[in-house]
């Protein structure tokens, strides 16, 4: 599928890419909120990036807007900025206006915060939830976090929106201890794009066009010690791109380590990175020199390589590998399957039945929640958890007849 071309930053005053409620979330780029709108099927899937992150480790995030009978749905809410709300009034004027919100997952703490000041935006439109939302560090009533119940339906419980040309295929539940997972997958048959939003991802080896915008994150990354500048190359892009997918993949890659806070020090405050962009020059990370190796198992070099995300794998699948094989048999079973949308990484993957089973083989081939190599962090963050009874032993308990 040849790309679109981009549509640039609308407006260049950064009032218009303001977020005020980043606070709740205090993620990487905070108030400031640009947006990259494409059409990536046309007249039938639009993508909305943004990108959120900590300590410079931001990696794109995805609202997608799909035609529907009468107007719009919009799948995993984004911070509704000024920018963002211009392009959606434009789509509206050709396409009808947005008739429907999903939030398709239960956690997805940065889709659910903007979920309220999205739908303030568009109040004629039906709210559609995961059933088992829950927020963190309390666990509040949907009202109370700003979504009216007056407006909301639950998917499965109440109904399916739009299910005259939409499937709707359910991943979960599953409990996690601290609330539940679930995640809704949508099949637009019009367009033949199933929308995800973290289970399944396409990552390839160059960097999404949203760095083009703020391209701090990559070259942040992409250095070795903090006393060099961040200074903007391709090849600099490339490398910190692989970098920053190794630390939202693993957490801690095992080609990652932490020097002591004297080394760190010592190259921090050095003329040419004394600047808050550059951290003052304090930059914890020491790779070594077969990091790229872990990067390539990650990256298509020619296409996005389609994948589970490893932190979930690792985190929220360890014990329920059949559940989340249930529900690939349902999508590889799908007629007229084409692409993947998902909420973070490449805006749109080929994606089939066949894709879908060579992905099943690829996992059947090795370790599952292995706790070895690049997964030993994530490995050891899931048996402390289940040592102090976090997580449950067995996730489908809670659920079961």
């Amino acid at each position: 599928m040849k790309s679109i071309e981009y549509i640039k930053e609308s407006f260049p005053n950064s009032s218009d890419q303001s977020w005020p409620w980043w606070p709740l979330l205090p993620l990487y780029p905070y108030g400031r909120r640009r947006t990259l709108f494409k059409e990536i099927i046309p007249k039938q899937v639009w993508s909305f990036e943004q990108t959120q992150g900590l300590y410079y480790v931001a990696v794109p995030v995805r609202l997608t807007v799909a035609k529907v009978p009468g107007g719009l749905m919009l799948i995993n809410p984004l911070p509704p900025t000024l920018e963002l709300q211009k392009i959606l009034k434009d789509l509206e004027a050709k396409y009808g206006e947005v008739l429907t919100i999903v939030l398709p997952t239960a956690s997805g703490l940065e889709h659910k915060i903007s979920l309220p000041s999205l739908a303030r935006v568009f109040p004629k439109a039906s709210i559609w939830l995961c059933e088992g939302q829950w927020s963190f560090p309390f666990n509040l009533p949907l009202d109370l976090i700003g979504i009216s119940s007056s407006r909301t339906k639950f998917l499965f419980k109440d109904g399916l929106p739009h299910s005259e040309i939409c499937d709707w295929h359910s991943l979960g539940p599953l409990d996690i201890g601290l609330g539940r997972f679930q995640e809704v997958a949508c099949f637009h048959k019009p367009s033949g794009a199933l929308f995800v939003t973290d289970a399944l991802v396409g990552i390839e080896e160059e960097p999404p066009a949203i760095y083009e915008l703020d391209p701090t994150p990559l070259l942040f990354h992409s250095r070795d010690r903090g006393d060099q500048p961040l200074v903007d190359s391709l090849e600099a892009r490339r490398r910190g791109w692989a970098r920053l997918v190794l630390f939202a993949s693993f957490l801690r890659p095992s080609q990652l380590d932490i020097p002591p806070i004297s080394e760190v020090l010592r190259f921090s405050f050095r003329s040419g990175v004394r600047t808050p962009k550059a951290h003052f020059g304090i930059f914890p990370f020491a790779w070594k020199e077969d990091w790229e190796e872990s990067a390539k198992k990650l990256l298509g070099k020619k296409r996005p390589l389609l994948q589970v995300a490893p932190v979930l794998e690792r985190l929220i699948f360890p014990r329920a590998k059949e559940s989340l094989f249930d529900w690939l048999n349902q999508l590889e079973r799908l007629k007229g399957l084409k692409w993947l949308i998902s909420a973070h990484y490449s805006p749109i993957v080929s994606c089939d039945g066949y894709r879908i089973r060579d992905l099943k083989k690829r996992i059947e081939s090795r370790p599952w929640a292995d706790s070895n190599d690049d997964y030993k962090f994530l490995g050891g963050v899931d048996k402390l958890l289940l040592k102090f009874g976090v997580v449950p032993t067995d996730p489908l308990k809670a659920f079961k007849d």
